[in-house]
């Protein structure tokens, strides 16, 4: 997904990121949203954000149950709680 910012725009890539970085949210609801999948959630963050910070994030998935989709029964793309953007 090498041009990944020339199909997804700004905003999108935003979310992806902001859901990603969500402990609560699993990779099979970004894809259901935007039809990508964890390896190329995985790139856009890669590239998106500084190198440590994309360390940070990584070390904290490794191995997280809740982002993962056979644990998890969530199939809302965000809490009742959070506001419209």
């Amino acid at each position: 997904m090498k041009n990944f910012k020339n199909i997804l725009s700004k905003d999108q890539i935003d979310r992806i990121i902001e859901m990603a970085w969500e402990d609560r949210t699993p990779f099979n609801a970004i894809q259901k949203q935007f039809g990508i999948n964890e390896k190329n959630v995985k790139y856009i963050l890669r590239s998106s954000l500084k190198t440590k910070t994309y360390l940070i994030w990584r070390k904290r998935v490794v191995g997280r149950k809740t982002k993962h989709s056979q644990t998890s029964n969530c199939n809302r793309f965000k809490s009742k709680n959070q506001t419209n953007h």
